[in-house]
């Protein structure tokens, strides 16, 4: 599939803040990395052939600590008081017709101007964020009665600091996996959008 691209109209007015439905965007994700037999199959993302994703386009700008952010994923409806939780349950089905498990959200200006491996990497990094909650053992959890996988917002596979590994080696949570995967290039294209992400940004703290 061609790659989506946000509306042109998301553009006329910059003052007006626009959050426009981009389900092309979550049908191309579908087809191109989770579904079974999708062009660019990754395993990894194969819990989320069962979940509902929404995803949105925004022309509104915005940042973190000085860093640009465009690209965020969070669960459909986050923890909020009682009213804000129904307008955002009442904006989502107004937007996707249901509450999504996941809500994605892109920077319209980033995603029509980057290349086509930095779209994809984006769009992987958010996905990636989209996981499935793990037992105290690290095996997947599933739901008893529908036998469907336990959603929940994922960290990264690396929770460690710079300055422990240099001075204790990368023997700490994934480390070596990271190291072995840096070490044997990209399997795609080499880019980087950590720094760009809402959600690993709420999370650096």
């Amino acid at each position: 599939m061609k790659r989506p691209m946000p509306p042109d109209g998301i553009f006329d007015n910059p003052a007006e803040p626009v959050f426009y439905p981009a389900r092309d965007l979550v049908d191309w994700s579908r087809e191109t990395f989770i579904n079974e037999g999708a062009v660019l199959l990754n395993e990894d993302h194969r819990h989320l052939r069962w979940a509902s994703i929404g995803a949105l386009w925004t022309n509104v700008p915005n940042g973190r600590a000085g860093r640009r952010v465009v690209g965020q994923c969070e669960m459909g409806v986050p923890p909020m008081g009682k009213w804000g939780r129904a307008r955002m349950e009442r904006q989502l089905l107004d937007w996707f017709g249901e509450v999504p498990t996941f809500l994605l959200t892109f920077d319209a200006e980033y995603t029509a101007t980057c290349t086509d491996a930095e779209f994809m990497a984006l769009v992987e990094h958010e996905l990636y964020h989209a996981g499935q909650e793990r037992d105290a053992f690290g095996a997947p959890r599933f739901n008893k009665q529908t036998g469907k996988p336990i959603y929940g917002i994922r960290g990264h596979d690396v929770e460690e600091f710079v300055g422990v590994v240099r001075r204790y080696g990368d023997s700490a949570a994934h480390v070596e996996e990271m190291v072995a995967a840096a070490n044997a290039g990209p399997e795609i294209a080499r880019v980087d959008v950590t720094r760009a992400c809402g959600t690993c940004q709420l999370r650096a703290a």
